[in-house]
C-alpha cells in the first residue's frame, strides 16, 4: 500500500497533510476512550506491540510492487481485534514512520499519503464493527462472516485510497487505470487470507486467555459490551 514516490507530485502533496491531520485527530479521540477503559500504561504497551508488529509486517512478511503501489500483509483487522482502535492506529503510524526513516527514506515525502491510506480504513472498520458485531459478543467469539466483513472494509479502504491518490496525482489515463486495476486485483490475496489469520488467533485467545490479559489486549477481545 506504499504509494510509489512521484505518483503524487510535490505540487499536489499538500492535500495529504490535511487528510493525515484528520487521521491523527481521529486517533487521538480513540485514544481518549482507550485511556478511560484501559488506562495509559495499557495503551502504551499495546501501542508498542502494534508498532513492533506493523514494522514486522512491512519488513518480514512477503511484499511486492504491483502497479502504483506495493502489496503488503498489513493485517489491519487483526490489529484492531487484538488491541483496539487507538493502539492499532498509532502502531500503524509509528511502524510506517520507522520503516520510512530507516529502510525507505524515499517514502518519507509520501508519509501523509500512506498514513491516510492506512488509518482512514481503520476508523471505517471500527465503525462497522459496532454495527455488525452484537454487543453481547466478545471479539474472540466472532464468526468467519464478521471477520470477512472487517477485512473487506479495511483492505477495500486501502485499495480505494491508493486508487484515489493515483488518480489525483496521475489522472485517468489508460496506463494509470491499468496500474490501479492490477494493484487492486493483487490485493485481494490479503482479503482472502486475513479472516483465516484472525480466526486462528481468536481461537488461540479462547484457549489461553485469562483476566490478566486485559492489560495486554483489547478489553472487548475477552468481554462483550453487555451480557
Amino acid at each position: 500500500m506504499h504509494v510509489e514516490p512521484g505518483i503524487v507530485q510535490a505540487s499536489k502533496i499538500g492535500l495529504s497533510y490535511g487528510t493525515a491531520f484528520t487521521s491523527i485527530i481521529l486517533a487521538l479521540k480513540a485514544t481518549k476512550l482507550c485511556f478511560q477503559e484501559d488506562g495509559p500504561l495499557s495503551f502504551i504497551f499495546k501501542t508498542f506491540m502494534t508498532t513492533l508488529l506493523v514494522f514486522t509486517f512491512f519488513e518480514a512478511l512477503p511484499h511486492y510492487p504491483v502497479g502504483v503501489s506495493e502489496v503488503h500483509f498489513i493485517l489491519g483487522s487483526t490489529l484492531f481485534l487484538l488491541f483496539g482502535t487507538a493502539p492499532a492506529a498509532f502502531g500503524l503510524a509509528f511502524g510506517l514512520l520507522i520503516q520510512g526513516l530507516f529502510f525507505a527514506p524515499t517514502d518519507i515525502p509520501q508519509y501523509g499519503v500512506n498514513l491516510t491510506t492506512l488509518l482512514i480504513p481503520l476508523f471505517a472498520m471500527s465503525a462497522l464493527a459496532k454495527k455488525v458485531i452484537p454487543k453481547n459478543t466478545a471479539y474472540k467469539d466472532i464468526k468467519y462472516g464478521d471477520a470477512l466483513k472487517l477485512s473487506l472494509t479495511y483492505q477495500g479502504g486501502v485499495v480505494a485510497w491508493v486508487a484515489f491518490w493515483a488518480f489525483y496525482g496521475q489522472g485517468f489515463g489508460a496506463e494509470n487505470l491499468a496500474s490501479v486495476a492490477s494493484f487492486g486485483a493483487s490485493y485481494m490475496s490479503v482479503v482472502l487470507l486475513e479472516p483465516f489469520i484472525d480466526l486462528a488467533l481468536l481461537a488461540a485467545v479462547k484457549m489461553w486467555s485469562s483476566p490478566s490479559h486485559v492489560f495486554y489486549f483489547h478489553k472487548r477481545l475477552f468481554e462483550p459490551l453487555s451480557k
